[in-house]
């Protein structure tokens, strides 16, 4: 069991991936090199589709599959209140309007009853693109969400960075997210808290050529270069980003995918013994729902804590929980609530995200962990909720 603190997620690097940058480092390479596309190939396999851009962040990613599906000005984009901010954000950034859609408060995601009220809000506008985000790990409803926009006129973009490694059963068939096997595109994010980490970087996955063209002209600055002209020729149809992926992060996004398959055994097996530890705190502390058919490699683990119950403010338990050398976070903050957004689209009530931001709250999961720091996390969150 570890002695010191425990925060709610952190990189595992080892000393092959130390390696792996210095080799990357040594490299004719910096950036723009081969590394980038052995790591897009990599990651495409993994994940099980046709093409995979990589980019700086997961911000990024967003942005650049916005530009990739031409949504601009008088367009809508769809929402779900609990994520990062970066998923509402990438639609500011090509001039579009958000639609917050509620979300179930035992899970936090995106649902199609959530979708369709959501929809019903927009009517008469001009809806393009709806954003689900795979909160925690957890997968949602691909098909009927899909099926949902399509009826919109809209494509479906999967906002992915916590779920990495997870998978959807369909019927008799399990899907990969990133597969886009009901998306137009699947972003994710590398960021050191992730399930593997580059330092920052991003990855946009696609089956179609021509989205997967767009992202990589939007990545950098839109150029293009026509195969056998003169090699200093370039070409800019419209403007794009800087949102190349150094070799040097890529190096190391090589080294962390090929342990993928042992980081999500180890994130599955502390989330089972966190499930075992915790059932005693019931129905103080409750953990998340897992939606149907989703079988998740958890980024976050996410419990729901009745305070009001326990008798206790959340900030006291994250300070007490901090005061045993345990680290905890909030995800999310609704995003409809925040001041940019209450002044751009009034108040809206979405009782779903009140009740999940209300209560929830992120313990400790990361791979190094040990066995026994499920049971000190848990030891000290029943402490501290007295």
């Amino acid at each position: 069991m570890s002695d010191g603190f425990l925060p709610y997620g952190r990189q595992t690097i080892e000393e092959d991936d130390i390696a792996a940058v210095a080799a990357a480092l040594r490299a004719d390479y910096l950036t723009t090199g081969p590394t980038v596309e052995a790591f897009e190939t990599a990651f495409r396999d993994v994940v099980g589709a046709g093409h995979a851009v990589a980019c700086s962040n997961g911000t990024a990613a967003l942005h650049m599959a916005m530009l990739a599906a031409g949504i601009g000005p008088g367009d809508v984009c769809i929402v779900p209140s609990i994520t990062f901010l970066a998923t509402a954000n990438c639609a500011v950034y090509v001039g579009a309007d958000v639609v917050f859609a509620d979300v179930d408060p035992g899970s936090g995601l995106m649902t199609p009853q959530t979708l369709a009220e959501a929809l019903h809000r927009a009517k008469g506008r001009r809806v393009r693109a709806v954003l689900p985000v795979h909160l925690r790990g957890d997968v949602c409803d691909l098909p009927a969400l899909a099926a949902l926009a399509g009826e919109a006129g809209a494509i479906l973009v999967e906002d992915a960075p916590h779920a990495l490694g997870s998978t959807l059963k369909v019927g008799n068939h399990l899907e990969r997210v990133g597969d886009c096997t009901h998306s137009a595109m699947a972003t994710f994010s590398f960021h050191p808290v992730k399930t593997i980490a580059t330092g920052e970087g991003g990855m946009v996955t696609t089956n179609d050529p021509i989205l997967a063209g767009r992202l990589r002209r939007a990545r950098s600055h839109g150029m293009t270069r026509t195969p056998g002209a003169d090699p200093w020729l370039y070409e800019m149809a419209e403007p794009g980003f800087n949102y190349r992926l150094p070799d040097i992060n890529c190096a190391l996004g090589l080294s962390q995918l090929a342990k993928l398959p042992r980081f999500i055994d180890r994130r599955r097996t502390l989330a089972a013994l966190y499930e075992s530890a915790l059932a005693p705190l019931a129905p103080i502390v409750r953990p998340a729902t897992r939606p149907q058919g989703s079988d998740p490699v958890l980024h976050l683990l996410t419990v729901l804590i009745d305070f009001a119950a326990a008798g206790k403010t959340r900030r006291q338990v994250v300070d007490a929980l901090a005061a045993r050398g345990v680290g905890s976070q909030v995800h999310y903050i609704p995003v409809h609530s925040q001041p940019y957004w209450q002044s751009r689209n009034g108040p809206l009530d979405l009782p779903g995200a009140q009740a999940w931001y209300d209560r929830c709250l992120s313990l400790p999961l990361y791979p190094a962990m040990d066995d026994g720091d499920v049971a000190r996390v848990v030891d000290a969150l029943q402490a501290a909720l007295g």
